[in-house]
């Protein structure tokens, strides 16, 4: 099953999902690597290069997740004992992480075009700088990204802690419906 229906994700939209979540968690780590390295650390510039590199291709995963979720239909909540203000909750949260993510790639662009370059995405495309640029942009860019990086990260932990809480207390199938395509099942 390609495309959502009311009670189950299709597979892009799974795909999708573990795609960007195994991503960002992978980036973060790196990230975390990445600043206790010195300048003259064989690693260095590889790092920051695989860095920016997959955060672009990340950025266009994004796009595509978020084109996907606006064309697809956003199967029910899998949880009949949730009251609307809980089904809201998780809609706008999710609607949060999506923004959150936007922002923290837009800041590691600002970060890695500071200087008016342009990201060379794996030797296959170049990806401009802005024409425009404010003083001190890699540092804020960077003081941002940081604290949206790890916002991220807390809120993608709060995220799993939701979905087992439904999975072993709940006892409903909102974690499985993420992991395989259940056509026709809510419970």
């Amino acid at each position: 099953m390609i495309m959502n229906t009311e009670n189950s994700y299709g597979i892009i939209a799974i795909a999708l999902h573990w795609v960007m979540a195994i991503t960002i968690f992978s980036l973060f780590g790196l990230g975390l690597y990445m600043v206790e390295l010195t300048y003259y650390d064989a690693w260095y510039k590889g790092s920051l290069d695989l860095h920016k590199n997959i955060g672009m291709v990340l950025l266009v995963a994004l796009m595509l997740r978020v084109v996907w979720r606006m064309v697809n239909t956003t199967p029910k909540s899998a949880d009949k004992t949730a009251t609307d203000i809980e089904v809201k909750a998780a809609h706008y949260a999710h609607i949060a992480l999506y923004i959150l993510m936007g922002f923290l790639m837009l800041s590691g662009y600002l970060i890695s075009t500071a200087d008016g370059r342009a990201i060379e995405v794996f030797g296959l495309i170049s990806v401009p700088a802005l024409s425009l640029s404010f003083a001190n942009q890699e540092d804020i860019s960077g003081s941002i990204h940081e604290i949206l990086a790890w916002t991220l990260i807390l809120l993608s932990a709060g995220h799993v802690i939701a979905a087992l809480k439904h999975h072993f207390l709940n006892k409903n199938n909102t974690l499985l419906r993420m992991i395989k395509v259940m056509p026709g099942k809510t419970h």
